[in-house]
């Protein structure tokens, strides 16, 4: 099985609740983000695979906290004829602490009659090398100031 596809960012402040804790509701959005940018790096564009969410189990850990620093590991499950699982791994990135795990199922559609279609060839082989050993870095941790050699 290929290395993770990578997708690193930062928490905000409007994902939190009044105690600084992650909000169960935006690891779904988190989850989203990760495969949006899965798809990017494997199929070129982030609408290359028009495809739908059929199915999403959550499970928590630990929690994710304003400003902490996350990465999403998300691996390519299976591949099956009209369908694509993703398996989603949110880890603390300083302390590599596990926080929660997703596993995600989309159907591929025709975007001019919402139906299913199968999963072609060329989306099977780049999904199934997980767009690795890709490293998509949005979390801000490595940003200088201005006039500061990089």
């Amino acid at each position: 099985m290929p290395a993770p596809f990578r997708y690193r960012f930062r928490v905000r402040y409007q994902d939190c609740d009044g105690q600084k804790i992650v909000f169960n509701a935006r690891w779904g959005d988190y989850v989203d983000i990760a495969a949006t940018e899965l798809v990017r790096a494997a199929l070129g564009h982030p609408e290359a695979a028009d495809w739908r969410l059929v199915r999403q189990v959550l499970e928590w850990k630990r929690s994710g906290r304003f400003d902490d620093l996350l990465e999403a590991r998300v691996t390519t499950k299976r591949i099956g004829t009209t369908s694509v699982t993703l398996a989603t791994e949110f880890v603390r990135l300083e302390s590599e602490v596990p926080l929660v795990t997703a596993e995600t199922v989309y159907v591929m559609t025709d975007p001019a009659t919402g139906r299913k279609r199968p999963v072609t060839e060329e989306e099977r082989r780049r999904l199934a090398d997980g767009a690795t050993p890709i490293l998509v870095d949005c979390s801000g941790a490595n940003a200088r100031p201005p006039g500061e050699p990089s």
